[in-house]
């Protein structure tokens, strides 16, 4: 699109129509077989709730309900930004999160657009996919959960790790200067580790990430850099990355007592600060926003990057001359 948006494509719905969820099995009644396939050679076409309705399996019709007031949505929007920003600002319910995390990798792979630095794609990864957080020598560091997941089950899991009583994530590669040339070839395989506690290049590469994803959805040109803690005694806003974030956020924020462990599961802390603060909220203006990442109590990072959107303090309504 002109705007560098993306386009809404006939191949975006066609992806959506060959999950498992809709393509319809033997078993399955006529109607279903025929919406299937009437719009797999018409994906725009208007589906009824009658349509939906005749589908003798409930699980299928539940399924087509969601898909086809997902598709809707997309289509009623000019570009898969717009979408996105309808969605996390009018009615998320009845979407289901994958979806979401779909549309945030497909947003974020044309706002970093061009990017050659793969600490910034890697980090990137954290903003559609959950990751398992583990600890080496004292350094957090990230693994995708998936991938995770499948070690622990034995998929490819190797017997000397197993018999040496080591995570699964020691089977996978740390992002460093020596192998981070190597990620263009696996990056669709999502196996390496992103060492957020100790190397800079990670946390640079997430502020970087914060200020293309932010800049990209609402043009705001902004600066993100990594800090150690909040140093001001007076500081007026936070946005949380994750739903633990924002828990230990407003905590923080209201003067709460913390669980002793609560501070260990921060992972990250940023300061944003805005290129033109007449853009920010008026008793904000001036002032640093804070972002924390963190990880839940069994060690997962669940980021909502659009708690970046929402949670950011812009002014709503132009300024009065």
């Amino acid at each position: 699109m002109d705007t560098g948006d993306l386009a809404v494509t006939d191949e975006l719905i066609l992806a959506y129509l060959a999950r498992r969820e809709l393509f319809a099995p033997e078993e399955a009644c006529i109607a279903e077989r025929e919406l299937h396939a009437v719009l797999i050679n018409q994906p725009r076409r208007p589906v009824s709730c009658r349509e939906i309705e005749a589908l003798a399996d409930p699980d299928a019709r539940e399924n087509w309900e969601v898909m086809v007031a997902f598709r809707d949505r997309l289509l009623a929007m000019p570009s898969i930004e717009a979408a996105y920003l309808d969605l996390i600002r009018r009615r998320m319910a009845g979407t289901p999160p994958l979806f979401l995390n779909q549309l945030a990798h497909l947003i974020l792979r044309n706002a970093l657009d061009g990017c050659d630095d793969p600490y910034v794609l890697r980090a990137g990864e954290l903003l559609f996919r959950p990751q398992r957080v583990s600890f080496q020598s004292g350094t957090a560091l990230l693994a995708d959960a998936e991938v995770i997941d499948t070690l622990e089950h034995g998929v490819g899991h190797s017997p000397l790790v197993t018999m040496l009583g080591q995570e699964p994530i020691a089977e996978l590669d740390v992002m460093s200067d020596n192998n981070a040339w190597t990620y263009w070839s696996r990056s669709d395989a999502f196996t390496m580790v992103l060492d957020i506690g100790s190397d800079p290049k990670a946390r640079q590469g997430l502020a970087h990430v914060i200020a293309a994803w932010i800049g990209h959805l609402l043009h705001i040109r902004m600066q993100v850099e990594p800090v150690i803690a909040i140093e001001d005694r007076d500081w007026r806003w936070f946005i949380g990355l994750d739903a633990e974030a924002t828990r230990i956020g407003n905590a923080l924020w209201n003067g709460e007592p913390l669980a002793d462990d609560a501070y260990s599961r921060i992972l990250a802390l940023f300061r944003l600060t805005f290129v033109d603060i007449g853009k920010m909220e008026k008793r904000i203006a001036g002032y640093p926003v804070y972002i924390l990442l963190a990880m839940t109590p069994d060690k997962l990072v669940r980021v909502k990057p659009q708690n970046l959107i929402t949670g950011l303090p812009i002014r709503t309504r132009p300024q009065a001359p």
